[in-house]
């Protein structure tokens, strides 16, 4: 067992990595979520933005 994962060790650390790139995308989703910011719009000025009518509820 040990000796798999020393063969294995770049491919497991690479894993780790990824799943922590993923968790932190998740987690700042969900912090703009329950903070009303919309995740699809970022351009900072919706007046001017076609799509300001879809991405924000009045």
């Amino acid at each position: 067992m040990f000796q798999w994962i020393l063969n294995n060790i770049a491919t497991i650390i690479i894993c780790l990595v990824l799943i922590a790139i993923v968790a932190a995308i998740i987690v700042s989703m969900v912090k703009k979520k329950k903070a009303g910011k919309s995740m699809v719009c970022s351009c900072g000025n919706c007046k001017s933005c076609p799509m300001s009518g879809s991405c924000h509820s009045k």
